[in-house]
């Protein structure tokens, strides 16, 4: 697979972005596919958790139903538990209000060693308050006194924050994949209308699903803003074709792996001389126990 079609490192048009992938394949084949890249996915990990060095971010953005909760199950189907967290951030708590809106970010980040998952991210802060700008109001920042105080000037403002916050996560050692979950606009009509008819999925659909659809054409001006000024070499973004699932899946964990082979240094520590040099005392202790 051919990973840099999907790195966004020139100014990208939504409108004109691909959201069906199938290489051709079918559903079968691509589980199939799957199933061995996250495996080797799985063993990397393994190997990232005793190297301790690096932490893996992993931010997912996209609209409701662009398969974001089912991406993260599937993909990282094969790992060890306790070296991936999965974070799902809603509307913002009491608590965080009381902190700066990077504040309940920062705290979630994935410890070296680790992997951590974003379901939604620091981008919520720049796409729904920016196509609800009342929003903002809530964060009771200083400066803001009104709804007119959030102009281009306040989010050209944010968006430096949002880079300079990767930059310095990338200078410390956290390696940032940032995914956008490309849906058509058909694909969630489809995706919304099984939703309501599958009496076991009916408790996801909210009517403020409806309400957010019909902002759509202000969500992907926001999205390609944000995506054209954040995809950094430190933190790229990836625009994935979410219309077939099963080949935004692959697509995830293919970059994954891919990328993160890169980086040499991964390796399993070895032991000190000092017990190197003694294994096979050690073994014919416990052989004769």
């Amino acid at each position: 697979m051919n990973i840099s079609n999907y790195r966004v490192e020139d100014k990208i048009s939504l409108p004109n972005g691909n959201t069906l992938e199938d290489f051709n394949l079918s559903e079968k084949e691509l589980e199939k596919k799957l199933s061995k890249t996250r495996k080797k996915l799985g063993d990397l990990q393994n190997t990232l958790y005793a190297h301790d060095k690096y932490a893996v971010l992993i931010c997912l953005q996209g609209m409701d139903t662009s398969g974001k909760d089912s991406l993260i199950r599937e993909v990282f189907k094969d790992f060890n538990v306790s070296g991936v967290d999965v974070i799902s951030f809603k509307s913002p708590t009491g608590l965080e209000r009381g902190h700066d809106y990077l504040w309940r970010h920062y705290i979630a980040l994935p410890a070296r060693g680790k992997f951590g998952v974003f379901n939604r991210t620091h981008y919520e802060n720049v796409l729904v308050t920016r196509v609800h700008p009342n929003y903002i109001l809530d964060e009771n920042i200083p400066t803001i006194k009104s709804i007119e105080d959030v102009n281009e000037t306040f989010w050209d403002q944010r968006f430096e924050q949002i880079n300079a916050f990767e930059k310095n996560l990338a200078q410390n050692g956290t390696l940032i994949f940032k995914f956008y979950m490309n849906l058509s606009k058909e694909e969630q009509k489809y995706r919304l209308v099984r939703r309501l008819n599958k009496p076991n999925k009916n408790w996801k659909f909210s009517p403020g699903d409806l309400v957010e659809r019909k902002l759509w054409d202000s969500y992907m001006d926001c999205y390609q803003d944000a995506i054209n000024r954040t995809s950094t070499p430190h933190a790229p973004w990836y625009i994935i074709p979410a219309d077939n699932k099963p080949g935004a899946r692959l697509i995830v964990a293919s970059i994954l792996l891919q990328e993160l082979k890169k980086y040499k240094d991964i390796v399993e520590p070895e032991l000190g001389p000092k017990i190197k040099d003694h294994i096979s005392d050690y073994k014919q202790q416990l052989q004769n126990e």
